[in-house]
Parts: structure tokens; sequence; C-alpha cells
């Protein structure tokens, strides 16, 4: 059909008006981003970046791997859970509820206490009367929580918001806890049993392993907050090989990070676990990983289990749950409380790093190694009766030693061939605006380089 490309004057006022209109809105999104938005439609996130294009470069993408709705033990709706990490600058979001992966048929009670019935007030507020789903059942009313696949598109963004399946495989041997993140599952796991901690955290990642082979999905696991109820030690982490990723930061005040006189913090655990791994046993490297674990969405603050504590930026060119499963699988990635890395790169034999600066803050960064030569043998633990403890032996200092550091924001470390890996924390001056712990700055962690 022919086509007249001459355009009408008031048809070409007409699309100049809507196109300023439209210029206006946006520009008042970005001045406001918290503002109140149209019931049931999504509020548009903060600090994300153009859409990755198939062409595009890698670059970083932040995401937390560690999340509870209620689902499980969480207290607010996943949906109102991925709308907060949405507005608050993550790419991507794994739910991973305790032996449970969110799909199927569930009501709860909607008013059964003050947090309950503030959630649904919330649900409500956010969403609009058209999304709840609420009915009566034995006298009680009751909402139901919408599975992963229902509320999904609803979140979603191509290149700029992304929701990852998962489970927290949770299980206890002899009272102690030891729970692994399934990643990108397809199905729920039950939790297996062994006849220790080693062969317990085997099974279960085997189980994940034995799923991702069947059903042709990228998967991975990692063992969670090995300090929490001083479930695993390093000893056990570091004799497991199939294990490659832990959680050297976890935001759940209650798990223990810091360790205490008697028990080694987690990267105490994990210079131990990379150090004998590398330079006794011939097993890969372990990467640590910084997370949320976030339960409480109605109370921030000290003391309370809040998102926004720590989380993963991953190196991919897509954001897609394989590209960003490929990437934790190769370490591109770095773990953060608060410090943002524009580059950790290898060049030859060379370590850099790129600090993005904020005014008035100050950074630190220690470049931490163990040495070929480094003794690796172990004293155990004991307590005034001489008794031996079921705790992380004590190693040698130089395991894990601070072997250089730069208050440059382009920090370098050269290598000299005598090491076993090197690994960079970057400390900032700068308060976590709700820390883990009180006293908590921003920090970031790189993953282990084998020279």
């Amino acid at each position: 059909m022919p086509t007249n490309t001459a355009m009408p004057s008031a048809f070409r006022s007409l699309v100049a008006l809507t196109l300023t209109s439209a210029a206006f809105l946006i520009a008042a999104a970005v001045q406001n981003p918290d503002a109140e938005q149209p019931r049931g439609r999504t509020p548009p996130a903060l600090q994300l970046q153009p859409r990755a294009g198939i062409d595009s470069p890698p670059r970083y993408w932040k995401g937390n791997l560690h999340t509870h709705s209620l689902w499980s033990d969480g207290d607010d709706f996943p949906e109102m859970i991925a709308d907060w990490y949405k507005r608050h600058g993550y790419a991507f979001l794994a739910l991973t509820e305790h032996n449970v992966i969110a799909e199927g048929e569930r009501w709860i009670d909607a008013e059964s206490n003050a947090t309950r019935q503030k959630a649904v007030a919330k649900y409500l507020e956010r969403f609009g009367p058209r999304w709840p789903e609420f009915r009566t059942h034995d006298g009680r009313k009751q909402v139901r929580l919408k599975p992963l696949a229902e509320f999904r598109s609803l979140l979603e963004e191509p290149g700029k918001f992304l929701l990852i399946p998962g489970e927290e495989i949770t299980h206890s041997l002899a009272r102690r806890p030891i729970h692994l993140n399934g990643i990108n599952l397809r199905d729920p796991i039950r939790p297996l049993d062994g006849k220790d901690a080693i062969e317990t955290i085997s099974v279960n990642l085997r189980q994940v392993a034995e799923q991702r082979k069947k059903s042709g999905r990228i998967m991975i696991a990692f063992l969670n907050h090995p300090n929490f109820g001083w479930g695993v030690r390093a000893e056990e982490i570091l004799a497991t090989p199939e294990l490659q990723y832990f959680e050297v930061f976890n935001g759940h005040p209650a798990v223990r990070n810091y360790g205490d006189a008697t028990h080694a913090s987690c990267e105490r655990v994990w210079d131990i676990t990379l150090a004998l791994r590398l330079g006794k046993l011939g097993l890969p490297v372990v990467y640590g990983l910084a997370t949320d674990d976030s339960h409480g969405y109605h109370e921030f603050g000290l003391g309370k289990v809040n998102p926004g504590r720590g989380w993963t930026m991953v190196r991919a060119a897509h954001l897609t749950p394989e590209s960003i499963v490929k990437a934790l699988e190769a370490g591109d990635f770095y773990s953060s409380t608060g410090v943002t890395l524009d580059e950790v790169t290898r060049d030859g034999n060379t370590l850099r790093l790129v600090i993005r600066t904020e005014p008035g803050v100050t950074y630190r960064t220690e470049f931490v190694a163990t040495m070929k030569d480094a003794r690796l043998d172990a004293t155990p633990v004991r307590d005034r009766n001489g008794n031996e403890l079921p705790v992380t032996a004590v190693y040698s200092p130089d395991i894990g030693k601070v072997v250089a550091t730069s208050d440059d924001p382009r920090p370098t470390y050269t290598f000299s061939g005598k090491e076993l890996y090197v690994r960079a924390k970057v400390t900032s001056s700068k308060p976590h605006p709700n820390p883990y712990a009180r006293g908590d700055v921003e920090v970031a962690w790189t993953q282990p380089v084998v020279p």
C-alpha cells in the first residue's frame, strides 16, 4: 500500500506533545525513584545500566543468592521482597527457601500476628486489591502465596532484573546445622544424611550435580554460614572435593562470621581451606560468597535479619541464569558489603583492582596469600582440662598472611611465584548503613588467584 511521507502539521504537534510528556514523566521518575507509583505497576529500578545486547561485553551484575520469604521462614511475600531488591539496584535475586522451591498451591493465615497483618497491608498497598488472593478457611482469613512462575513476569525485565529459583537444602547432623544453597534448581532436593559432615556435604552436593546432569540445566550449590551453630569446620570444607563455594560473609546476625576466641572466623576458615587444598591435597580453590540470608523486611536495624548487607558482583555478558552460573563457576565475581570494584583483572604476573571511590572515604587494600613454604601442620584447640575440642585447629600465622597493602584506588600486586594463592580484601572507612555487627564498615573480597 503506498504511503505518504508528508506528516500533517497537527499530527506532528501531537507527536511532539506526546514525546515531551513522556520525557517529563521519565525525568520525574529518575529524580524521585521512591515516589509512590500507580498500583499494580513496578517502580523503576535504581542504578540500572542500559540493557545488554547479544554482543555486549561482560559487566558486573549485583545480586543476592540467599533469600527467604513467607514460603519458608521469611516475613514477607516473595513479590514484595523481589520488588525491594529491584528498587535497590540489584540485577538478580535467588529465592532460596528451606527444603522447598516456591511452586504449587499454598495458603497462609493472613492475620496470625501483627507482622503478618503488616505484610498483608503493605502487599495490598503495593500491588493493589486485584493482585492478592484471599479466602476464608475454617473461619480464618487466608492469603495465597504465589509461586515464582506466576509472579516473575510482574518484576523481571530482560537485561535489568532476573529471578533465579533456588532452595536452601537444610539439614542437621548430630545437632550441627549443615545447610547448602542450590541455585537455578528445577526440582526441590530432599537433604540426605552422611556418616559425618564431609559425607553429608558431599551427598547433597551430588544430588545437585545429578539433577544438573539429568535436566541439562546449569546449576550449582554452595555451603552456607559454616559458623552457624559452629556447624562446619575448615578441615571438613577442605576435605570435601566437590565443594567449590562457601559463604565467607552472611548477613544474618546469628551466623558468627567473625568467630570467637575458640572458633576461627569465616575468613580464617577460607585461608586454611585454600592453603591445605593447594599445598597438600592438590584440590582446586574454594570461592567465597557474600549473601544476605534475609528473613525480615519490616523492621530494619542492628540485630534484625535484613536485606542489603552482603552481595555478589558477577561479571557476565548477559543477565540470564546460565550466564550468571557460568561466571560463578569460572570464579569471575567478587563479594561485597558495600565497596564497588570496577575492575579485577590479572595482567600477566600482576593482579590489578580498580576501586570506585566516594568523596571523603578512604580505602585500604590487603593482599592476602599463603606461600608455598608455609607450615601446614595444625595444633588442636583444647579446653582447660586438656581435652581436644571439635573446632577448627590452630594453624601457622603464615597461612592467610597479609603480604602487601595499598591505599591507592588502583592497587596492584605482582606475583613472586612463591605464592600458593593470592586474594585481595578492600576495606573502606565508610560505616555500613545497616551492619551485620556493630562497627562494621563496607568491604569487598576478590576471589583467590593461583599464580
